[in-house]
């Protein structure tokens, strides 16, 4: 078994585990499917659907952990992850079709699933885990990790009590607003593969679409009357300071410990350079952006009718632009497109994030247009600085591709605005994405 990379008893070990896992996943796939056949639903089914792929991550990480551990190495331990999971859509599709035979066959897959977790983590995790660390660390991990998944069983019991259909389809827009990341970045990789773009170019239009998104949102503020010059001058000054002092904290700490740096570099495959860190914490920047937007967009999406169906196409262009700027700032410091992808991602993760947070917190949207300000006001002191590197070394391509970027982004930007001025889409879209 070539994707294992290892033979003998520990492989025999690892195969173990990877059946045992495959069968638990069984048990969570019935639940699912038997969820959407019951009273309640769809909009029950992607409460249960979320529970169940929440659950998945800290899963998926034990199953990672116990694969790397044994020789295994890092692409194919994420890769068994992914194929121990794949029960569970299939299993889904059967078990709503006939729903009144699963829900008999649920309590025992439900228990087997559990046994399953159980045995493993005996079994396997904790035996690993005291061999490479001392017993008060291995019981605090635990501690800690307990306490996580009581606080997030509470917080999902006590949402299911509250429930209401509103709040479903606020959680069904929330998960597809991560989708327009992922689709920028995936197009930015294929560009930048077709055509050979050049790192100065792929700065630039990193940095272009940066500056458009973080002046967007101010002018529609200004020009619509809701927030004076000065307060919005204020605000961006407040978060472009923010994130400057805390971007040369970090770039500081990162030259002065350069053993740190080259642990990472070892462990991660990466050359962690000055422009890598410094492309780094612009998509952060972009993160804190993304977050704010979710606030908004979590206000917003409960009050979706149709599942949120009819805000999905605007919210989705708003957000290519965000996944084309990291996509391209990180590829055009590491030249990696797996990192470029993770990084699109990682960013389409964060908006559905902050929006779930918003739905559960059950804010409103008041003082949010101040948070989306600042938030903006980060954007400019990172992609000013990596723009103002790339101009130094290629000053042509470099401003081409802030040109291409500013291009892009605002076009993106209107064809959001178009799509919600002459279609019915946009009714209850967050103000922001308008």
């Amino acid at each position: 078994m070539s994707m294992l990379d290892i033979k003998g008893a520990e492989a025999a070990k690892v195969i173990l585990v990877i059946g045992i896992m495959t069968l638990h996943s069984f048990g969570e796939g019935s639940g699912v499917g038997v969820s959407f056949a019951g009273s309640k639903g769809l909009s029950k089914g992607i409460l249960v659907t979320l529970a169940i792929a929440v659950h998945n991550i800290p899963e998926g990480l034990a199953v990672s952990m116990v694969l790397a551990s044994r020789g295994v190495s890092p692409q194919n331990a994420m890769l068994w992850s992914v194929i121990t999971s794949l029960p569970q859509p299939i299993v889904a599709v059967p078990s709503f079709i006939c729903a009144d035979a699963f829900n008999k066959f649920l309590p025992f897959a439900t228990g087997f699933a559990a046994g399953c977790m159980i045995w493993m983590v005996i079994a396997e995790v904790l035996p690993d885990g005291f061999k490479e660390s001392t017993p008060s660390h291995v019981a605090s991990a635990a501690t800690l990790s307990v306490a996580f998944m009581i606080a997030l069983s509470s917080l999902f019991e006590h949402f299911s009590h509250n429930y209401n259909p509103e709040d479903a389809s606020g959680f069904f827009v929330s998960l597809l607003f991560g989708l327009g990341p992922l689709l920028g970045g995936i197009a930015l990789v294929a560009l930048a593969f077709a055509f050979h773009l050049q790192h100065a170019f792929l700065t630039g239009v990193a940095s272009g679409i940066a500056f458009v998104l973080g002046a967007w949102r101010p002018l529609q503020l200004l020009l619509s009357a809701k927030m004076g010059l000065l307060p919005n001058l204020i605000l961006l000054g407040l978060g472009s300071g923010f994130v400057h002092i805390s971007t040369s904290s970090a770039t500081k700490l990162g030259t002065r410990k350069r053993t740190s740096a080259n642990t990472l570099s070892a462990v991660t495959g990466y050359s962690v350079s000055a422009l890598t860190l410094y492309s780094i914490l612009s998509c952060v920047a972009v993160a804190l952006h993304a977050l704010a937007e979710g606030l908004a967009l979590g206000v917003a999406a409960p009050k979706a009718y149709g599942l949120g169906r009819h805000i999905v196409l605007p919210v989705s262009l708003h957000g290519f632009p965000r996944g084309a700027a990291v996509a391209s700032c990180i590829f055009g410091a590491t030249d990696s497109w797996h990192g470029s992808l993770l990084s699109a991602a990682l960013i389409g993760f964060v908006g559905p994030l902050s929006a779930i947070g918003a739905i559960l917190a059950g804010i409103d949207y008041s003082g949010l247009d101040h948070v989306m300000v600042f938030a903006c006001g980060g954007l400019f002191p990172c992609f000013g600085s990596i723009i103002r590197r790339a101009v130094k070394l290629e000053k042509r391509k470099s401003i081409f591709g802030l040109v291409i970027g500013l291009v892009f982004a605002i076009l993106c930007l209107t064809c959001t605005k178009l799509v919600c001025l002459h279609t019915p889409y946009c009714n209850s879209a967050p103000e922001a994405v308008r």
